[in-house]
């Protein structure tokens, strides 16, 4: 299949992306897990960009050395993982790095009838970018390359009424898991996420201080995210991770902050106050100051006279 780089090329199954790969047909059509050196295709024979109608979740031996993030390096040399949910334009990449380890892969349908169903759309992991990946210690690489394993023995056995059932519990647990890894980057990397923190700082104070709310509304996630060049989940989990505090919580505490400071230290009405803020509605900025501080701007104000 040539590179198409315009249209990304939708996989809408398992068996699809199996046969693109030159895999042998899937050992179950919802579920499969793919040994990444048995993949029997150049690069430059798959779609350039391409979108999976189903879970990707990738252990990636190479994903160790001399790549920087911020300006500090990967914690762990003993491989990383990088989670995919459905419907996300994902991009075959164009360097010659070969990647050891494994891929499993799970159609919506197979959690469907289970709590994992709902449930796993709570794994923020999922929205994060490929530079966000989880790196792990050699302990950690073990746990997951154990649940693997349990997977792929399962995969393999006779299947009966309890198969799914197993299946999806080690699924379950290799969330968890990751989940559990993820919180301990967070906290390996604080000298990193510290510096995100107060880029994050600068940058929205910047955007109240020059009026650029003014002229272009609220600060969002997304616009901050992308200012640093990270993903808004990802944003979000390391700043709840350092300051109990997800980005939006942290924008409404840095705009209550910024507001307060006008109030008592400026001539502008409430409305004006409002809308340098960034707020389209004064009747919104009074709604947000009394939910965050008990008391309306104006009651705020007054108590200074």
């Amino acid at each position: 299949m040539k590179r198409e780089e315009n249209i990304p090329h939708q996989f809408n199954s398992i068996s699809d992306l199996h046969r693109v790969l030159g895999l042998p047909k899937p050992l179950h059509p919802l579920v499969s897990l793919v040994d990444n050196t048995a993949i029997a295709i150049d690069k430059d024979q798959l779609p350039g960009s391409f979108i999976l109608n189903f879970y990707k979740i990738s252990y990636k031996k190479g994903l160790h050395g001399k790549i920087k993030y911020g300006q500090s390096y990967y914690d762990f040399d003993e491989g990383g993982m990088v989670f995919t949910s459905p419907n996300q334009v994902l991009a075959t990449a164009d360097d010659d790095t070969e990647y050891k380890g494994h891929t499993l892969l799970i159609h919506p349908d197979f959690i469907r009838n289970y709590p994992l169903g709902k449930t796993i759309k709570n794994f923020g992991f999922f929205s994060y970018d490929t530079n966000e990946a989880l790196h792990l210690s050699d302990k950690e690489k073990n746990i997951i390359i154990s649940i693997f394993r349990n997977i792929e023995d399962e995969l393999q056995s006779a299947i009966d009424e309890y198969s799914q059932d197993v299946i999806v519990t080690q699924i379950e647990l290799l969330l968890n898991y990751s989940n559990r890894f993820y919180k301990r980057q967070f906290l390996t990397r604080k000298a990193v996420n510290s510096d995100l923190l107060s880029a994050l700082e600068s940058l929205l104070n910047n955007y109240l201080n020059l009026k650029t709310a003014l002229v272009n509304g609220l600060p969002t996630v997304q616009y901050l995210a992308g200012q640093l060049n990270v993903s808004p989940r990802y944003l979000s989990d390391m700043l709840r991770s350092l300051i109990g505090q997800n980005a939006q919580q942290y924008i409404h505490h840095q705009l209550i902050d910024k507001a307060k400071e006008m109030l008592s230290t400026s001539s502008l009405s409430v409305a004006e106050v409002a809308y340098q803020l960034g707020f389209e509605h004064p009747q919104s900025f009074n709604k947000l100051f009394k939910r965050k501080t008990n008391v309306s701007p104006l009651e705020f104000r007054q108590s200074f006279n």
